[in-house]
């Protein structure tokens, strides 16, 4: 508990550049941890006056709901997610809402949570006039691993990089072996231990679990589970997961959790869950399923039951709204299902064949499956 008031207190100072006694506003949920860290604990423990905020940035009731909420209360630092921007973005392009409101008081705009497209970060900087920071972080670190620290050097942005590792984060970038690469070479983003003060000591009634999931790969350090690269000057550029989390709208979701809901369905003989593209949330999750054989239900019956499905058992945050049923899935000739091949499908991206796949026919299905659901051209 004392290092985590620690390093809340020294990011509200050092790279939020914020001071005691102005307006910090986190727009995220309580519930998560950019609620818990800088809607509760930082502002307060800096001596500064926290924003909760129940409504959207768009239809609350219109995209100049942040202004208004920054105007009336002078907020200072705004803290969110680039899917909110996207949206206000996609609803107020000319920033004509944004016209009408005072934001003379905002000094930055911080953003986290999912990689920043600079489209987004271009539009906010021209009609915001403001610094926007991209930062990265996850839940198991409590605060930014890297950013630009406002509130000891306004170091230049670079578009697509959150950032430089902040102070007690030995940041460093491995091949698979454990070696490190060059700069500008994609790689292992890892950390070297010890972790700083906020960081997850370990996982509830879990320790094992913590040294397998997080120590064990590359010993000596703390795997993050992404991907990307330091470049010549010390900035990261954080590329991909390494695993099978998404990226709905900033709230990192499994697809194997999903894929274990829609594999309960009595319906379903198979089934496979990717992220799919999308302009506004960053991904979408997109499943494919295989009926059991002797099934005679219409398909969109059991995809709307799949829906549903996903919904209660882990919730309206999965955003789940597109399965598609298929006759069979990509695999390997060892029986692996190729995800990754799907995915590139879905996006409408150039794929090579995989050397390993069991039928190349299959590929095809896939998209013509999509195709007749509108979800490619």
């Amino acid at each position: 508990t004392g290092g985590h008031m620690v390093a809340l207190q020294w990011t509200m100072k050092n790279i939020y550049g914020v001071n005691p006694g102005e307006v910090f506003w986190a727009a995220s949920d309580v519930g998560w941890v950019v609620g818990h860290s800088y809607i509760c604990y930082g502002p307060l423990l800096a001596g500064c006056t926290t924003l909760v905020y129940e409504g959207k940035p768009v239809g609350t009731p219109d995209a100049g709901a942040f202004w208004r909420v920054i105007e009336d209360h002078g907020v200072s630092v705004l803290f969110t997610a680039p899917t909110a921007f996207r949206a206000i973005r996609g609803q107020d392009f000319e920033g004509k809402l944004l016209a009408k409101y005072d934001l003379s008081c905002l000094r930055t705009l911080f953003l986290a949570g999912e990689r920043s497209d600079p489209a987004t970060l271009k539009w906010a900087e021209a009609h915001l006039g403001v610094p926007v920071i991209d930062h990265w972080w996850q839940t198991e670190t409590g605060w930014a691993i890297s950013a630009i620290p406002m509130g000891i050097e306004a170091l230049p942005v670079k578009h697509g990089s959150p950032g430089v590792p902040m102070p007690g984060y030995d940041v460093q970038v491995l091949d698979d072996a454990g070696h490190p690469v060059e700069n500008g070479t994609l790689g292992n983003i890892v950390v070297k231990l010890p972790l700083p003060p906020g960081c997850l000591p370990t996982l509830w009634n879990a320790d094992n679990r913590f040294l397998s999931s997080y120590l064990t790969e590359f010993p000596g350090y703390y795997a993050t589970s992404d991907a990307g690269i330091l470049d010549r000057d010390g900035y990261l550029h954080v590329m991909a997961r390494t695993d099978d989390i998404i990226n709905v709208a900033g709230h990192r979701l499994s697809t194997g959790a999903m894929e274990e809901v829609l594999a309960h369905h009595d319906a379903v003989a198979e089934c496979a869950v990717i992220g799919k593209a999308d302009a506004l949330k960053g991904q979408l999750p997109l499943g494919f399923f295989v009926l059991k054989s002797g099934v005679n239900r219409p398909d969109d019956e059991i995809a709307a039951e799949l829906v549903k499905l996903v919904r209660t058992k882990i919730g309206a945050v999965a955003a789940f709204k597109l399965a598609v049923a298929v006759p069979r899935l990509p695999k390997t000739r060892s029986g692996k299902v190729l995800r990754g091949t799907m995915q590139k499908i879905a996006d409408a991206e150039a794929y090579k064949m995989p050397a390993a796949i069991d039928d190349p026919a299959i590929l095809d299905e896939i998209a013509e499956a999509l195709g007749a659901k509108g979800l490619i051209g």
